[in-house]
């Protein structure tokens, strides 16, 4: 792998890998000594032009456990507050000897850019790039839901037969393209539920069927519900008349929670409004998925260096024979 932009472009043969490398690297993080000497003297940046606190950790734990060296770069604070563009920063990069960047970046489109542009000979992982995409968080949902469904028989397999409902911000959740293009590569049939107003406008060319009623998508029995968290931050509009209203119309409460089938299970990419998209209830119950996925997320995020770097330094070793 050169690097990791978008799910879209992921072959069923690929995905599948990512996922049963994942499920070595997890393998390891139940022993007494977590940390695999893999990537040592290799070099990592964490590049984010945005907050974050989940993916930043997850993404410096899987370089770390893979005994990676680690830097953390934020844009507050730094010169790019000064007016430093995405160029000059990815130069100063190359010139510390970067051998990936992790970026996490407010424009839809900067990881393509700063993979295609020249500026570092690094691979780029995008770790959420505008509205466009979520690669890594894709990859954890669809890992989680393998390993919920398959046990310990998941490994090669792929979601063939499973039903997966997204549920709330479609419209701004990056998490919610990248889930629909991996997910049906992956044989799962996906349904979105949102408002109307939540819906983005070219979702006719996507893999999904659209609905607007939660409680008519629960009734169909999906296997697994994901609900989005409401981007109050992305929003410029009223694109609900309330959060009450929202919360009672498409959140999912107690009463929804029961209505699902016994063995389907709940998602969420975090971090959650509790009381608005879902309930202390749902969250906290058996059937939520949200803590395994952010273990799983460490798992997956060390498959993804290992892939884009491990195999690098081999077909180096191997040229120098």
């Amino acid at each position: 792998m050169r690097h990791l932009l978008d799910t879209k472009g992921l072959t069923p043969a690929e995905a599948v890998r990512i996922l049963d490398v994942a499920e070595d690297m997890a393998a390891t993080q139940h022993r007494e000594v977590r940390k695999l000497p893999t990537l040592r003297g290799k070099t990592v940046v964490n590049l984010f032009f945005e907050d974050s606190t989940r993916t930043r950790i997850s993404f410096e734990a899987a370089a770390k456990r893979l005994s990676a060296d680690v830097i953390n770069f934020s844009a507050k604070g730094s010169s790019v507050s000064k007016g430093e563009s995405l160029q000059d920063t990815a130069q100063t990069l190359q010139a510390m000897g970067a051998d990936a960047v992790v970026i996490r970046h407010g424009a839809s489109g900067a990881p393509q850019t700063l993979a295609e542009s020249g500026w570092i000979s690094a691979g780029v992982v995008n770790a959420g790039d505008g509205t466009h995409a979520h690669p890594t968080q894709a990859l954890l949902d669809a890992f989680t839901i393998r390993k919920r469904f398959f046990g310990d028989d998941s490994r090669g397999r792929d979601l063939s037969g499973l039903r997966v409902t997204i549920v709330g911000d479609i419209l701004h959740s990056r998490v919610a393209r990248s889930n629909v293009w991996l997910l049906t590569t992956l044989g799962a049939t996906v349904t979105l539920v949102a408002p109307p107003t939540l819906v983005p406008q070219d979702v006719s060319a996507w893999p999904v069927e659209v609905v607007y009623d939660l409680d008519d998508a629960i009734a169909a029995g999906p296997d697994a519900l994901m609900m989005l968290r409401i981007q109050l931050e992305r929003m410029n509009a009223a694109y609900f008349p309330t959060e009450r209203e929202y919360s009672r119309t498409w959140g999912l409460d107690a009463a929804r929670l029961a209505a699902l089938p016994a063995d389907s299970i709940v998602l969420h990419p975090g971090p959650m409004n509790r009381g608005m998209e879902i309930s202390a209830a749902a969250a906290d119950s058996p059937r939520s998925t949200v803590l395994e996925q952010v273990a799983n997320g460490v798992s997956v995020r060390m498959a993804v260096l290992y892939l884009l770097l491990a195999g690098e330094r081999t077909e180096a070793e191997e040229g120098g024979r």
